[in-house]
């Protein structure tokens, strides 16, 4: 009991803050909060946009971005992570608003919090790497058309039609502004769009998303632009902690969305971490305290009306761009937006949603990374199959499912490459210390073949039919020495073949048949038919002579055909040119 809280302690010690994180803060203060800075104000028309796309308005985006982007940067495993609301999970959030309302979002958020945490304590960080890479390119591409097509009502400046399906919601807003356009809403989201793609191509580093919403705000005030709606009132800062989540009865249902929400948190952050970890020399993130600072994130983001948090990539990378080497960057990115929420509150309510909507277009069409889909698409036809479908589950179902269909077909396909790799290939008989005829009239009765790869249940059914089809022999040695790895499945097929080839009368041996599979063979009950005379054997030579004496004993080859006949084991000495492996 003492040692199990031990090593719970030590688990949790693990997951918290080092000094080694304190002193990376006073390394160089001065590059990281001017990357802070340059972040905060990337950040901020994000963080309204994703507020408002996700149903719970700005306020909650801005509450996130503060709440969430500080204590996962504080509790996180990357010293140079940027977290915060996001486009991909606002695809999961809306469904949630449309059905449960606002409350739904934060239980659910809060909800994930604690399951982030718990992967964090069972050590799941390092699992998130077996994620294909054709899954994360196509739910990423899809997740981008989402999110552009979440904006079309805002950017037509009409208003949002209900529904929780995209591509339908999408349709019925062009159809309301087919019939009452709204020219000048329509303007700003491209102005804001097509500035925001250009001038990142023309200077990358200045921050055109606040410039290009400054105008847009500037010009509707200035003008008296009714058509372009702003956002609408914000408080003059971060909300009191409220407990006003559903009660325990609703729970229940929202389960699944939990794990979705969860699920997401943990891909997109640990995702994002990686590539800071690419972007820079020396920088390795540790996966399950970066769990850990998630979870802390989105246990406190719904206690301030914020909606769930993940590390966001777009943001990240402006960061480690913009000089970041500690942690001190996120906080101050943190810091300076809620400085915005107390000081400008009411500047920021005056922006109009078109403009963010922009903003959130340009950003779609930014993650979009052509070279890497072309590159994916080109590397295989699974892996374009892959991507295709995901992208395609993303937009016509949820991100869950399309996950979900993802790593199946992903899995389902490499279970069929390995399963392609097993190969059956008859080998001529070592010749040993046969002679010539003797060696023509043994090939003439008995054959050998030898397994090469995995015998599992993905190729087990093709073996079956390969070996049953053997032509009308006397024995068949099987050499399973290469035989890579064996299943439950696998050794039943094997078992069932041999039974069928010793009703056709042949007998059926086995050489070098391993520790591991002997074992599973066994378990099935599928040794003992490869038994002859109660064992099977060490090598391929020590089966050739049991079928040479089998074949004697049944009259099949005449007794000194077979020359002076050593019972047992051959010996090396008379046939030095058979090695150790191809005796097997």
């Amino acid at each position: 009991m003492t040692s199990a809280i031990s090593r719970a302690a030590a688990r949790l010690t693990a997951l918290l803050p080092t000094r080694a994180d304190l002193a990376d803060l006073r390394h160089d203060p001065r590059r990281d909060l001017l990357a802070g800075l340059t972040v905060a104000i990337v950040a901020l028309p994000l963080a309204l946009g994703f507020g408002v796309s996700s149903g719970l308005g700005a306020e909650a985006g801005l509450a996130t971005a503060v709440v969430a982007g500080a204590l996962a940067a504080v509790f996180g495993g990357s010293n140079l992570q940027v977290s915060g609301p996001t486009g991909a999970m606002t695809v999961v959030l809306v469904p949630i608003v449309g059905e449960h309302g606002p409350a739904g979002v934060l239980t659910v958020g809060l909800m994930a919090g604690v399951m982030l945490v718990a992967l964090a304590a069972l050590r799941a960080g390092k699992y998130m790497s077996y994620v294909p890479a054709p899954v994360v390119e196509g739910f990423t591409l899809g997740i981008a058309c989402v999110i552009g097509l979440q904006q079309v009502p805002n950017a037509l400046g009409v208003p949002a039609p209900e529904g929780d399906r995209v591509l339908v919601v999408t349709w019925r807003a062009v159809e309301e502004f087919v019939g009452h356009p709204n020219w000048t809403a329509a303007g700003f989201a491209v102005s804001v769009a097509v500035v925001m793609l250009l001038g990142a191509r023309w200077q990358p580093t200045v921050p055109f998303s606040i410039l290009a919403v400054i105008a847009a705000t500037a010009v509707a005030q200035v003008a008296g632009l009714d058509a372009a709606r702003p956002i609408g009132d914000l408080p003059s800062g971060l909300p009191a902690p409220s407990f006003g989540f559903l009660d325990a009865g609703s729970l229940g249902t929202l389960l699944a969305p939990a794990v979705a929400v969860a699920a997401l948190a943990a891909l997109e952050s640990l995702l994002s971490a990686s590539v800071a970890d690419g972007m820079t020399v020396g920088q390795k993130h540790d996966p399950d305290r970066e769990l850990f600072g998630q979870g802390l994130a989105n246990i406190a983001a719904p206690l301030f009306g914020g909606v769930p948090a993940t590390g966001a990539i777009a943001r990240t990378a402006v960061n480690v761009r913009t000089g970041a080497g500690s942690r001190l960057a996120a906080l101050t990115h943190a810091a300076i937006l809620a400085v915005t929420v107390f000081a400008a509150a009411p500047l920021v309510s005056k922006i109009p949603l078109a403009a963010l909507a922009g903003v959130l277009l340009a950003t779609a069409v930014r993650m979009i990374e052509v070279g890497s889909l072309r590159a994916m698409a080109k590397a295989t036809r699974s892996d374009a199959l892959i991507l295709v479908l995901t992208a395609a589950a993303t937009l016509a179902l949820d991100l869950v499912y399309a996950v979900i269909i993802g790593l199946v077909v992903a899995g389902a396909l490499a279970l069929r490459a390995v399963a392609k790799q097993v190969r059956f290939d008859q080998v001529p008989l070592d010749r040993g210390d046969h002679s010539a005829e003797e060696h023509a009239l043994l090939a003439e009765h008995i054959v050998a073949y030898r397994i090469d790869g995995p015998l599992f249940f993905a190729a087990a059914h093709r073996f079956l039919l390969e070996l049953t089809e053997v032509a009308d022999v006397r024995v068949v040695i099987l050499r399973m020495s290469r035989v890579s790895t064996m299943d439950a499945t696998g050794a039943l097929v094997l078992k069932d073949a041999v039974e069928k080839l010793r009703r056709r009368g042949i007998l059926v041996l086995a050489s070098g048949i391993r520790t591991g599979q002997r074992q599973v063979l066994d378990s099935v009950g599928a040794l003992e038919p490869l038994r002859h005379d109660g064992r099977d054997y060490a090598t391929t030579p020590e089966a050739i002579r049991a079928a040479r004496d089998h074949l004697e004993w049944a009259g099949v080859l005449p007794a000194d055909a077979a020359g002076q006949k050593q019972k047992g084991v051959p010996n090396p000495a008379t046939a030095p040119e058979i090695s150790a492996e191809a005796a097997r």
